[in-house]
């Protein structure tokens, strides 16, 4: 569904006589109201009190056109159904929303060009991928949701069906996190509701590092695997795998210390 966002007007009730025809948009006959700390219009909006209005849906690629070919570092990817990701416990997000974060590769750029050189994009046309969340542009194709990213928005290939053997790419790194205490220092027992959010994990794999300016790897010498380490509470993309154990994968640069 799409979702509809009015800004610029001040006028605390705004009857349906001000409102401009909208195609699609059917408006009720009765006034409704606005915030008014949204701005100042006057009563009869102008076309200018509309530059805040924004609509959000998939974009629909008619039938006619029979191929989507992605430019430059851009890949095509074929976004799986809820019911594929989250049967079995794999890639399901730890919010358990619907939106999967996982697909296809259906097709794929020419790739880049750092410096003199041309760079091919390292992922394989039917490959399984994990992106990040908000990633991308999602378009329905040929009866089919897919989302167009550029390759740095891919997380890492699934070799196998579960989220703990996920290969990260680039400079990302996967993490199984350390479980939250269950109690306080004073012996209560913690809801899950106040468990305190672990920063804590195991690196489990790494990528093969970022490009450098000439185009060559740069490796992640100083984050190994079985390391423990501190990362940036808010970063990456979380999800449960098989037997309900939380990884987190992220950047290399959102893990700030190595513990031993």
């Amino acid at each position: 569904m799409a979702s509809l966002q009015l800004a610029g007007t001040g006028n605390p009730a705004v009857a349906r006589r001000y409102l401009p025809s909208i195609d699609g948009l059917r408006l009720s006959p009765f006034p409704f109201r606005l915030p008014s700390s949204i701005g100042a219009c006057g009563v009869a909006l102008e076309r200018s009190c509309f530059r805040g209005l924004v609509v959000k849906a998939a974009a629909v690629v008619a039938p006619k056109y029979t191929s989507v070919k992605p430019l430059g570092d851009r890949l095509l990817v074929k976004i799986n159904t809820s019911e594929e990701v989250t049967v079995g416990g794999i890639l399901l997000p730890t919010t358990a929303q619907s939106k999967p974060q996982a697909g296809e590769v259906v097709a794929v750029g020419d790739g880049r060009t750092i410096g003199n050189d041309k760079v091919q994009i390292g992922i394989q046309m039917g490959s399984q991928v994990v992106y990040s969340k908000y990633a991308g542009t999602e378009l329905e194709f040929n009866g089919s949701n897919h989302v167009i990213l550029k390759e740095d928005d891919i997380v890492g290939i699934l070799e196998a069906d579960d989220v703990k053997d996920l290969k990260p790419l680039n400079e990302r790194v996967l993490i199984k996190v350390a479980e939250a205490e269950e109690k306080t220092a004073g012996g209560l027992l913690l809801t899950e509701a106040s468990k305190e959010k672990p920063s804590i994990g195991t690196v489990i794999a790494v990528g093969p590092g970022p490009l450098d300016e000439e185009g060559n790897r740069k490796p992640l010498t100083m984050i190994t695997p079985g390391s423990t380490v501190l990362y940036s509470k808010y970063a990456g993309n979380e999800f449960k795998s098989a037997n309900s154990s939380l990884y987190i994968a992220l950047r290399a640069s959102d893990v700030m210390a190595v513990l031993s």
